[in-house]
């Protein structure tokens, strides 16, 4: 994946498929989530214009959901 994204795409992807914000502390949002049967907590920095794909990678994982979603 090659494609950066910013907190606020992130958030209407994870919003999208499900997930409600759940908490905030300090900068980092907490969104939960349920995919394939399991429970899911994605941490994102508020207000990043956008994410390292190794990070981005990192948050695809926790999410659960498939890579092509955030496409």
């Amino acid at each position: 994946m090659s494609r950066r994204l910013s907190t606020r795409q992130i958030e209407r992807i994870l919003r999208r498929h499900g997930f409600q914000f759940v908490r905030q502390t300090g900068s980092h949002k907490h969104y939960k989530g349920i995919v394939e049967g399991r429970t899911r907590l994605v941490t994102l920095i508020a207000n990043r214009k956008d994410y390292h794909p190794k990070t981005l990678k990192s948050i695809i994982a926790q999410s659960g959901l498939p890579e092509e979603v955030f496409d």
